[in-house]
């Protein structure tokens, strides 16, 4: 019951991941989801050394909200994975398919980190539509993660999204 509440508010919750206007990723156009504006990102927002971001939780298995096969591999996720989907914009055309990447929790959840595999787009651009399970785009600093990921950082997973930072592996 707590993944089907989740579920059903996770356009609620991309809506309130929209990154601020201070942002250097300003939105590229808009789209209208479920009778409700949401802004599209295109851009690629900047990659530091640690870059901030929003953890949030995804079934990238077979009938997951996922929707479908991930763009990388095309094939589902065991969510026992380590695996990870990027904003369209730090997935970057998929140039980050395969690579790892590491995941921190703030020390005032955890601080735990973990290594995981980028495997999917969280679209930022296209959303609503059957290739985004009719959810609406993802903000331009999400990094949705498995629930294994969530497991590993000892982070709650019925609070759906947390703040953490993100580093290349490699």
């Amino acid at each position: 019951m707590a993944s089907l509440k989740l579920f059903l508010s996770l356009p609620l919750i991309f809506y309130l991941l929209l990154p601020s206007t201070t942002t250097a990723c300003d939105p590229s156009g808009t789209v209208v989801c479920k009778g409700r504006s949401y802004p599209q990102f295109t851009c690629l927002p900047t990659v530091a050394s640690y870059t901030s971001a929003k953890l949030t939780l995804t079934d990238f298995s077979r009938g997951g909200e996922g929707g479908d096969r991930s763009e990388c591999e095309n094939q589902f996720h065991d969510n026992n994975e380590l695996v990870v989907a990027l904003s369209t914009g730090w997935y970057d055309g998929g140039s980050r398919c395969g690579r790892v990447i590491v995941i921190s929790a703030s020390s005032a959840t955890t601080g735990r980190s973990v290594a995981a595999k980028v495997v999917d787009e969280c679209d930022s651009v296209r959303g609503c539509n059957k290739d985004h399970a009719g959810l609406p785009p993802c903000g331009n600093n999400i990094v949705d993660a498995s629930a294994g990921v969530w497991n590993a950082l000892g982070l709650n997973k019925r609070l759906g999204v947390v703040d953490v930072s993100w580093i290349m592996a490699e």
